[in-house]
């Protein structure tokens, strides 16, 4: 018997029957499950490849071409429908709930088919979950007449994708990462499986297969969230190739500290961001020509650099009052402040008296009123993606300029200007094109190879005259081969870097692709 011959009811006059609660309430949980894939997918893809706007336009995209073809495909299905949509949600759950760890374990293992298994699992998750909703309208339609069976199926929809929306970010990824998450709501969807199969056992055609095949489902799901942690380490361990000592899933990134035979190294979304061998060369470039210059420092500002590296070097000069450090995870600072080995690394830092630590995002911060700073440190991580290429515009600067006292020096780490030459000298025009005059400098730190700095002041940079004691890496007699750059580093004409157009992204983007390529 086909889907048009099912005999059509009269709305109870009662109210809904429990049998319509039951698929309105798997419709919220179906909704709310669809958006957990297509933001996994979406964040990991952001994540592991960097420019968060492309990755989850991309993404989202293909997502809801995919969920548009299980649409149409969906007239094809005549006949069973509760067995259809018992099958669809299984598939659903295992293939979506599958979905984060099957990425993580593809980059570790398979990174040249990342990309082909990502754009992949989103077609078929996305189809599929297409497929879900008009299956349960047709169900549904038996029961209740049109107008209101559109109304109340989309309002539980909507529903659904809000609550998770909200959830995602806040709740479920920090609390149980993104491997566990995916299998969470797969579980879920393997549950409204259940629930169906129960419903429509009367209607089903071997019940007992249908039951094994949801038995089968669930039991595969909760032993892979059970060993959620193995899947992890599993893929982590060859992505980094050292022990991983901590790593955690916050709500801005995922941080993994590693350990081996060269020491402890930062990743922060895969990418390092110090070697325990070779970070003092980068934290005394950073720090010590700016500091030195200005004189006798009092307030400092370090925007970024929440493993409290900058901080160390920071403290090195007995005329520094006060250090606010303004770094947007509180993991970071927790991790570095608490962590006895890490926090060993940065000297402790951290618990300094002097040192105010501010968890949240520097360009708000700088917005607000507040002190004026003899030195600045800014210590980001590259500009891979909008949300941190926001740091590298000219508003931003010019947001920093204000709080940059008459003599004070701003210090900016601006990737290598070597490999990424032009990308580099974008962000000296970019300082340039807000009134401050940029003094670049660049450093060799093996982990990194050829690094780069630029100075932002009012005044002509002063070279100093001495350095603190102790520093390992600089002294008075090197310090000026810092700012003599070679024909292969030299300045080439750039564009300003704005909000509107961040074509900073673009260009590391694309200078750094060039040197992942080979």
């Amino acid at each position: 018997m086909n889907d048009a011959a099912l005999p059509a009811r009269t709305p109870d006059a009662r109210g809904p029957q429990p049998i319509e609660i039951a698929l309105l309430a798997s419709v919220f949980v179906v909704a709310a499950c669809g958006l957990v894939y297509e933001l996994s997918a979406a964040a990991l893809s952001s994540y592991l490849l960097g420019d968060s706007v492309l990755q989850f336009s991309t993404i989202i995209g293909t997502y809801l071409f995919a969920m548009g073809v299980g649409s149409w495909l969906s007239r094809y299905f005549d006949r069973q429908l509760p067995a259809h949509f018992l099958r669809i949600e299984l598939m659903v759950a295992l293939i979506g709930g599958a979905l984060p760890a099957i990425l993580f374990l593809a980059n570790a293992y398979v990174p040249s088919a990342f990309r082909l298994l990502l754009y992949g699992l989103v077609m078929v998750v996305g189809t599929l979950v297409g497929l879900e909703i008009p299956l349960v309208m047709r169900i549904l339609k038996r029961n209740i007449v049109l107008k209101n069976l559109v109304s109340q199926v989309l309002t539980f929809d909507y529903l659904g994708a809000l609550a998770v929306s909200v959830a995602f970010p806040l709740i479920l990824v920090p609390q149980l990462g993104m491997i566990r998450t995916g299998l969470l709501f797969g579980f879920m969807n393997a549950a409204v499986a259940v629930w169906a199969l129960w419903l429509f056992r009367h209607e089903l055609r071997r019940v007992g297969a249908h039951a094994l095949a949801c038995f089968l489902a669930l039991a595969a799901l909760v032993a892979a969230f059970v060993w959620a942690d193995h899947i992890t380490t599993l893929a982590e361990d060859k992505f980094y190739q050292d022990r991983i000592v901590f790593s955690a899933t916050s709500p801005y990134q995922r941080i993994v500290v590693t350990r081996g035979l060269l020491g402890h190294r930062l990743f922060l979304n895969g990418n390092l961001q110090f070697a325990e061998r070779d970070e003092y060369r980068y934290h005394e470039a950073l720090v010590h020509p700016v500091m030195a210059a200005q004189g006798a420092p009092k307030k400092v500002a370090v925007l970024g650099g929440g493993d409290g590296m900058a901080v160390r070097e920071i403290l090195k000069y007995p005329s520094v009052e006060s250090v606010t450090l303004v770094e947007l995870d509180p993991n970071m600072t927790k991790l570095f402040t608490d962590h006895e080995t890490l926090a060993a690394l940065n000297g402790h830092s951290l618990s300094s008296p002097k040192v105010k630590i501010v968890n949240t995002d520097a360009f708000q911060w700088l917005q607000q009123p507040g002190d004026m700073f003899d030195v600045i440190v800014v210590d980001f991580p590259d500009p891979t993606n909008f949300a941190i290429g926001k740091l590298y515009t000219n508003s931003f600067y010019a947001l920093l300029e204000k709080r940059l006292s008459a003599s004070g020096y701003a210090v900016i780490q601006t990737t290598s200007p070597l490999v990424a030459r032009k990308s580099y000298w974008t962000v000296a025009t970019t300082i340039e094109s807000v009134g401050l005059r940029a003094t670049p400098y660049h450093a060799h730190v093996p982990s990194f190879g050829e690094w780069g700095y630029i100075i932002a002041s009012r005044r002509p940079y002063r070279m100093p005259d001495a350095l603190p004691a102790g520093l390992r890496f600089l002294s008075p007699s090197t310090l000026p081969l810092m700012f003599d750059f070679p024909l292969d580093m030299a300045r080439v004409p750039t564009e300003v870097n704005r909000l509107s157009n961040q074509i900073l992204v673009t260009t590391y983007e694309q200078e750094w692709g060039k040197v992942m390529a080979h």
